[in-house]
């Protein structure tokens, strides 16, 4: 067994450092067959652990019943990784069309945030109905986990020095010998879609950018969940407003965009645009039908409310308590000292 393999030298114009970065965690034969694991990998698992953690651990608190999310968190996963799939692959048609065999091998990449968000969202949704779980509630549970996810999981693609944009001469500008060889080869690609891209100059981190940016804004919508959450539904839509504003502007930046067609629109960019527009217009309306008709609501579920420990010992004590006066009460009747 082999670790730390396929290493790459990066350099950023700013830090007067070299830094060796690792695509390949360990490469091992199993059964007669090569074996590797990748960092990208192991990242994105990380993420996803701490998201599922985050996301029980608020279960908990607002008292869903944890078998069910479980079911959920099952199906969900099934169903945002064939939807992250299907999303490329149908952006991607021209290529898998002559190469159907290739469709369900995801070791070889091809992933898409949003196919992933989409599908997972429509397996919570049937999970949700089955099992009678509020499904908004969920979603808004959901939101934070994914920023966490996907705040971690973005480090993956530093790793295969992947996601990156166009050239810069910013401070933080990256050069690594994997982004001048993936710009040398698509060169013809860049320029249909009216780029020019210099395969020796330094480009945009945009892993980074949405990195730093989906970490900022899960402790935005921590912070409303904490102070302002006012309706299930909430804090799903903040985050479509907050990562689809971060989406709008950075993937107009990245050089692997998918298009629609042989345009030069990109998918993401609009899509990221109308969920902007959509979940700040309903938010909006929702927040002023609150302010005119004011509601009260808790995100704890009010079918599992259960006396607090505390009241049961204070009623404990209260019985203690009289049972003593009753007591010295009679002892007074009889004449017995206390």
């Amino acid at each position: 067994m082999q670790f730390l393999t396929d290493y790459t030298a990066v350099y950023f114009t700013g830090i007067d450092h070299v830094f060796n970065v690792y695509s390949t965690f360990a490469e091992f034969t199993l059964f007669g067959h090569p074996v590797e694991i990748k960092f990208y990998g192991l990242i994105i698992a990380f993420g996803f652990t701490l998201a599922v953690l985050f996301g029980g651990r608020m279960a908990y608190k607002w008292k869903l019943d944890l078998n069910k999310m479980l079911d959920v968190l099952l199906y969900g996963t099934i169903g945002a990784i064939v939807g992250a799939r299907l999303y490329y692959v149908a952006f991607e048609w021209d290529y898998y069309s002559r190469h159907l065999a290739e469709i369900p091998q995801l070791w070889h990449g091809g992933l898409a945030i949003y196919g992933g968000l989409i599908g997972g969202i429509i397996a919570a949704f049937f999970t949700c109905r089955k099992n009678g779980l509020n499904f908004l509630k969920l979603l808004d549970l959901a939101g934070m986990g994914f920023l966490i996810g996907q705040g971690i999981g973005r480090w993956g693609n530093y790793a295969n020095q992947e996601a990156f944009g166009t050239n810069t001469a910013l401070p933080w500008g990256m050069y690594s010998a994997k982004t001048a060889a993936y710009i040398a080869q698509h060169q013809e690609e860049f320029a249909q879609r009216g780029i020019t891209m210099d395969a020796a100059l330094p480009v945009h981190p945009t892993f980074l950018y949405e990195s730093l940016w989906c970490i900022l804004s899960f402790f935005v919508l921590f912070w409303i969940c904490k102070k302002h959450y006012k309706f299930s539904g909430q804090l799903i839509l903040c985050y479509g407003i907050l990562y689809g504003a971060e989406r709008t502007v950075v993937e107009g930046l990245r050089t692997d965009s998918l298009y629609i067609g042989s345009t030069t629109l990109r998918v993401s960019q609009a899509l990221s645009l109308l969920l902007v527009v959509v979940c700040l217009v309903i938010l909006c309306a929702r927040l002023w039908r609150l302010h005119k008709t004011p509601v009260p609501f808790s995100p704890v579920e009010s079918g599992g409310d259960s006396p607090a420990p505390a009241k049961s010992g204070e009623t404990i004590a209260k019985s203690e308590s009289t049972q003593q006066k009753e007591q010295n009460g009679e002892a007074e009747q009889n004449g017995d000292p206390t």
